[in-house]
């Protein structure tokens, strides 16, 4: 058996493992450790890898960023900004119709901004906005489905833990890539709000409309706001003003956010314990599967698989635009039985060589930036796909009195205005790319 067909053995092979419910970090550790010993012959040089690959993986500096994210996040959630930013949006728009829904996007949106992580925003911002969801007679398929939804903005709105990740995997720049991700962020907000709006237009019983407020009580809410705004503008303009690095940004934001919750009187020494605790774990989670991701593409990159098949594609003329298409399609695929981080981890060492030979009539560093933002936002959709969207299950267990079946079919309208979405960015490249020409 030649080394390209052991390469592709190997992913029938891997998904197998994942599918007996073996860790994905694990489950690519033992196919390239295998697979590199069935190659070479020599089970020293397959073992050696764990020593000379980790220290590898892990003394790249810029993963210092990921701990320092997701800490910033942990404190966000102590210091009840949550709370904050899903009452000044139910403030301005619960009045209309969908509006306390719509007003549950608006703050997912802006806790993904200081958050970075899908399944955190999720989790914290239904904790918040399902009670408020159900007092005003939302059906269990809307609530759950519009937090579910809500919860992937925490992907593309920066600072994004994933975005991060990809950048680094593809050699990128994270500050090119976060500005990338801002306008197709709050396009994904505005889609699923029009999205809500057209639910409730066509299903008007699934939700009810919260009393009018006056405006001066909407502006003292919006003032509750501001220690988030100051925070998300210290780290964003922070980095695009050139005063410090995207990493230096993280540490800023963690210590920040802590600096509020701590203002807040939120943030106890068990709630301190818990939250350095729980990014530890995120934090370990993500890295082993950074370790069996770069010992698994070590071993394709034995086989040659990535050189073989773009030389493949290359021969046989195929368009550079169904390619791409045929791999947006594999993630949707994908994301029915995997998580969006492997996912990114496994698929983009092997795609982005490929792709990157072909002619987008773009630059190569603005095509690494615009592919990143389209397989992130396919990734997103991928978080609400039934059987396994993980974000529907994070909601659905917040609200055990709803079946999931409901949940499913409450997400499909979501799902219509992602892939919607999907086809917008990949026709019109310059909606990821024009801030991206504008500050660099």
């Amino acid at each position: 058996m030649s080394p390209f067909e052991i390469g592709l053995w190997s992913f029938p092979c891997l998904l197998i493992l994942i599918f007996l419910r073996i860790p994905i970090g694990l489950s690519m550790l033992i196919i390239g450790l295998g697979g590199t010993y069935i190659i070479e012959g020599n089970v020293n040089m397959s073992l050696g890898q764990l020593k000379h690959m980790t220290y590898g993986t892990f003394a790249n500096y810029s993963f210092s960023i990921i701990p320092l994210f997701l800490l910033m996040g942990q404190f966000a959630a102590i210091g009840g900004l949550s709370k904050s930013l899903f009452k000044t949006a139910e403030s301005w728009l619960g009045h209309k119709k969908g509006g306390v829904a719509m007003s549950a996007i608006g703050g997912c949106a802006g806790f993904g901004a200081i958050c970075g992580s899908s399944l955190a925003t999720a989790a914290t911002m239904g904790q918040v906005a399902l009670p408020e969801l159900r007092k005003y007679g939302y059906s269990g398929a809307l609530s759950t489905a519009t937090l579910a939804a809500g919860g992937t903005l925490g992907i593309l709105i920066p600072p994004s833990v994933i975005l991060v990740i990809y950048a680094i995997i593809a050699e990128q720049n994270i500050a090119k890539l976060f500005a990338a991700g801002f306008l197709p962020g709050l396009m994904a907000a505005l889609f699923y709000m029009l999205t809500i709006r057209l639910y409730i237009y066509y299903a008007p019983n699934s939700g009810g409309i919260k009393e009018r407020l006056p405006y001066k009580k909407r502006f003292k809410q919006l003032a509750t706001t501001w220690p988030i705004i100051t925070i998300f503008a210290l780290v964003v303009g922070g980095i695009y003003g050139g005063f410090f690095s995207p990493t230096e940004a993280a540490a800023i934001g963690a210590a920040g956010t802590g600096l509020i919750a701590i203002t807040n009187r939120s943030l106890s020494l068990n709630n301190l314990k818990e939250a350095i605790l729980k990014t530890a774990q995120s934090t370990a989670m993500i890295f082993f599967i950074l370790l069996g991701a770069a010992i698994f593409n070590s071993f394709i990159g034995l086989t040659q698989m990535p050189q073989e098949a773009a030389k493949l594609i290359i021969d046989a003329q195929i368009s550079p635009w169904l390619i791409l298409i045929a791999i947006l399609f594999l993630y949707l695929l994908l994301g029915c039985v995997m998580d969006s981080l492997s996912m990114i981890i496994l698929t983009v060492p092997i795609f982005f060589p490929v792709l990157s030979g072909l002619d987008f009539g773009l630059a190569p560093d603005e095509f690494a930036i615009w592919f990143g933002i389209l397989v992130l936002t396919v990734v997103e959709v991928g978080l609400i796909t039934p059987p396994v969207g993980m974000n529907l299950f994070v909601i659905n267990n917040m609200a055990k009195d709803i079946a999931i079946i409901e949940t499913f079919k409450g997400v499909l309208p979501f799902i219509l205005s992602d892939l919607i979405r999907v086809i917008l960015l990949l026709l019109f490249p310059s909606i990821s790319l024009c801030l991206v020409w504008l500050l660099y």
